[in-house]
């Protein structure tokens, strides 16, 4: 193709696949200027004329603003630093759309009110820097003072809750859970407490006046009891009562029943637990036992009236 070839608007509309209308808007607004004009007063363009009208097509379809296009085209910023910045827009309008989508899916399947809907659309739609400061608001708020134990800070940061690009509906209504949870003072005082007792290894009270013997001995049956079904779970929680009324020299009645389901509660808050479960769902973790399997399953059992 020789360089010194001139084109009209109709050769340029037929080589590019713009219409008329279109390259002489680009003409008008300068993107693309004529090369001169034909004795009758048409425009006419060059072979560098073509290649940028191609190289703006191009860059148009894949959603470039004209402001962009034309630094390109005037060789201000490289093609390949508009594609970077391109693609990371384009990156953040499809996780937004996954979450939508994600939501969609919850609401369908769930029947969710308006409500639900409203809020599962408002938490889920926080970027993820604004995910992140709720989850740092709720760490300050249970663990930001001054004597606020190291190590149960580092145990719950190091689980952090990072909801995925493209959740699942169980994900989504996990992180919808969560982020009211973290947002309540009565929890925050719950999960600091726990935390530090988990962090330090602590025992309970009632672990450590009955003695490694008969907890060993406590954790042994309660776990032969899960396993066999509800059939012996009266047996068991009988015998164990006897046993721990022995060493504490109480009558093994209902009131002691209650008072060992309050002592073993204070390492089984549920709403702990709970948190620890949406924390793995929102991770996608594989699910774990719970931090203390024998305790929820002899509490229940305890405050059972077919124990009693």
């Amino acid at each position: 193709m020789d360089v010194t070839t001139l084109y009209s608007i109709g050769e340029l509309s037929r080589r590019t696949g713009l219409s008329v209308r279109t390259i002489r808007f680009y003409s008008d607004s300068g993107v693309v200027a004529p090369t001169t004009r034909s004795p009758a007063g048409y425009r006419l363009y060059d072979l560098d004329a073509l290649l940028r009208l191609e190289l703006l097509r191009t860059l148009r379809e894949l959603g470039m603003g004209l402001p962009t296009i034309r630094r390109v085209l005037d060789r201000e910023l490289s093609v390949a630093e508009v594609a970077a910045a391109q693609a990371d827009a384009m990156d953040v309008q499809i996780r937004m759309l996954q979450l939508r989508r994600s939501v969609l899916r919850v609401v369908a399947s769930r029947g969710s009110s308006p409500e639900e809907t409203k809020l599962m659309h408002r938490l889920t739609q926080l970027s993820g820097e604004e995910r992140r400061r709720l989850i740092d608001d709720f760490m300050d708020g249970a663990f930001g003072t001054e004597d606020a134990d190291p190590a149960a800070v580092a145990m719950v940061r190091a689980a952090t809750p990072d909801l995925p690009d493209d959740p699942t509906g169980e994900q989504i209504a996990a992180w919808v859970e969560l982020a009211e949870l973290v947002g309540d003072e009565d929890f925050r005082t719950r999960m600091r407490r726990a935390a530090v007792r988990q962090a330090a290894g602590r025992p309970l009270d009632i672990e450590r006046d009955a003695g490694e013997e008969l907890m060993e001995f406590t954790r042994q049956k309660v776990a032969e009891a899960r396993e066999s079904g509800s059939n012996t779970v009266a047996l068991v929680i009988d015998d164990l009562v006897h046993r721990f009324a022995e060493v504490f020299g109480r009558t093994p009645d209902t009131e002691f029943r209650h008072w060992m389901a309050q002592q073993f509660e204070e390492a089984h808050d549920p709403r702990v637990d709970r948190y620890w479960q949406l924390v793995w769902i929102v991770n996608g973790w594989q699910a774990v036992p719970n931090l203390n399997p024998v305790y929820p399953w002899l509490i229940q059992a305890l405050r059972d009236d077919r124990a009693a």
